[in-house]
């Protein structure tokens, strides 16, 4: 029973991933609303770590609440499900700061992309909360992965005291 369990949410983890790498990627580099593929935009990066998100808080009057959201909560809400996902489908990301570098090595590579076919913009606070979001995804995992395999130890515990009421009667 707990193969079939796990085997089944191993595909649905599978199925997710495929969608949300799919939205991510068309998200990052397609999408027109946030200034991706649009023709005669100069194109900025940014190299100093919180600059943007310097930036951002302290001209939060001015921006508006929705573009300091969607830079700040957005780079990390957006990369929570990679880190949600990849331990549930790469045993070998199980351990937190496994997940946190590959957070970090795809984040690094999509802003290098970025760069190099100058869409979007390059930013190292990007990386910084895209890193972060990996790791609250990782967290997200636990919990769940921790609440299931508790869940299992109680059932398994009633179901044993189960069986020595049946033997003893």
């Amino acid at each position: 029973m707990a193969g079939t369990i796990r085997k089944g949410i191993k595909i649905f983890g599978t199925i997710l991933f495929l969608v949300y790498m799919t939205g991510l990627i068309y998200f990052l580099f397609f999408a027109e609303e946030y200034g991706r593929g649009v023709e005669g935009m100069v194109y900025d990066y940014n190299l100093c770590p919180f600059r943007e998100i310097r930036r951002f808080l302290s001209y939060r009057e001015i921006l508006g609440t929705r573009a300091v959201f969607l830079n700040l909560a957005g780079n990390v809400i957006g990369f929570m499900p990679f880190g949600a996902l990849l331990p549930v489908l790469a045993r070998s990301a199980r351990k937190w700061w496994k997940t946190v570098l590959i957070s970090f090595e795809i984040s690094s590579l999509v802003e290098v992309s970025q760069l190099i076919f100058q869409v979007g913009c390059f930013d190292v606070d990007d990386i910084m909360l895209n890193t972060l979001g990996g790791l609250l995804g990782y967290a997200v995992f636990w919990v769940g992965r921790h609440g299931y395999l508790w869940l299992e130890s109680g059932r398994q515990k009633t179901e044993t005291q189960a069986e020595r009421q049946e033997r003893a009667a």
